[in-house]
């Protein structure tokens, strides 16, 4: 019997292979049903996947090269087709920012077709079924031991662990696997939550809740950039918005280090400091105009002020000194950081099993044989745009293949 923990993204698409390939499957879920993170994702719109297949996108302590080998073994196209072939679900781009999701728009679709689809293929589904532990064989023909919340302990020839990270503990991910692993012999890569708001320092950022835009932060450590470009929204606590989202980890992941974070620096539209400079140096009229021109008008308004320029300042009589200044708030702007949101509102879980101890083409644990491991729980996650499913299908799929093999 294989035995699969975990039915979220991963664990419901290793079930599903599992069974395929003729694999006698139990699948263990904590909640009633399982792919909670899959009804949330995408505003409850689901997010299956990105257009673009960009591994250099994901970020891992791991080796990238590890990383990149097991994102290939279900190339992106193929995996389209699955969700549309195979599941009905026709896909459609969301234009503005390369994501595809359900043409129904709706994340119980997906969650609907999975389940149906692990059903057909024989996959025994035990939900409100919490694991405790898991007891590794003494000897090669010994079977697994998992040991169950209720107190009853299942034999199974094979296990794999898709438990999730530390994300959303309310989905159930609640980082049980993550210990269980590590008491298994697995090296565990320092764990952080990853693509999830910031908390602002600056208390006169309050007033600009509700504010959004397209901007791209950046931040740097030693000879090491890293840049996004995407939605901004000022918060009532922070920042949040892809941008934000995307280079968080940069943050936090210093942070669970002990380390001081890398201030973080925003450009507030995709003009460079060239392109301001001619601007206020050429432009006719009035600061303020030119700036709500490109900004929001109660944001433009703040910058100016933090630069001491008044209200009607006209471009005339704009100093060299403000003017630099200026230039410098609009491509330069320093983002006061006090903390996070933590993983309650962290979309994934950054760290995990490092990627160097798993089989890339199986996923089967190099400690232990006939153990695999898929999904978040793996060091390894990708930015916002549906490229954590991404990793969870094609890890989910390989897990479940490499475990009803032989």
């Amino acid at each position: 019997m294989i035995i699969v923990v975990g039915a979220g993204a991963a664990g419901l698409i290793a079930a599903l292979f599992a069974a395929r390939q003729g694999g006698n499957v139990v699948l263990l879920e904590s909640t009633k049903r399982g792919g909670k993170k899959i009804l949330i994702s995408g505003g409850g719109r689901c997010n299956i996947l990105p257009s673009r297949h960009e591994p250099e996108r994901f970020v891992t302590a791991s080796s990238k090269h590890s990383l990149k080998n097991i994102l290939r073994g279900w190339p992106l196209n193929e995996q389209r087709a699955f969700f549309e072939n195979e599941l009905g679900q026709q896909l459609h781009l969301e234009e503005e920012t390369g994501k595809l999701f359900p043409s129904s728009n709706r994340a119980g679709d997906v969650q609907n077709g999975l389940i149906r689809a692990i059903e057909t293929a024989g996959v025994r589904f035990w939900g409100n079924c919490g694991v405790v532990d898991i007891v590794a064989p003494r000897l090669q023909k010994d079977p697994w031991k998992v040991q169950l919340e209720s107190g009853e302990t299942l034999d199974a020839d094979r296990v794999v662990l898709a438990t999730g990270g530390l994300s959303v503990p309310q989905t159930g991910s609640d980082g049980r696997g993550l210990a269980i692993a590590a008491k298994l012999g697995h090296t565990i890569n320092p764990t952080y939550p990853a693509l999830t708001p910031l908390l602002s320092g600056a208390a006169a950022h309050t007033e600009l809740s509700g504010i959004s835009l397209t901007v791209t932060v950046s931040t740097t450590r030693g000879h090491s950039k890293f840049d996004t470009t995407g939605g901004f929204l000022f918060t009532h606590r922070g920042y949040s918005g892809p941008a934000i989202l995307d280079i968080s980890h940069v943050w936090t992941r210093a942070k669970s280090l002990h380390k001081d974070p890398a201030p973080l620096s925003v450009q507030w539209t995709e003009l460079d400091q060239a392109g301001w400079e001619d601007v206020l140096q050429s432009g006719p009229g009035s600061v303020p105009a030119q700036l709500s021109r490109r900004l929001p008008r109660r944001l433009a308004e703040r910058l100016m002020s933090e630069c001491n320029i008044p209200p009607q300042q006209q471009l005339s009589h704009l100093a060299k000194a403000q003017r630099r200044a200026l230039v410098k708030t609009l491509t330069q702007y320093p983002l006061q950081i006090s903390g996070h949101e933590g993983y309650r509102k962290a979309e994934v879980t950054g760290g995990g099993v490092a990627l160097g101890e798993i089989n890339p083409t199986t996923m089967e644990s190099r400690i232990q044989p006939r153990l695999f491991l898929c999904g978040e729980i793996l060091d390894a996650f990708g930015p916002i745009g549906g490229y954590n499913f991404q990793w969870a299908w094609a890890t989910g799929k390989a897990a479940g293949i490499g475990a009803a093999a032989d």
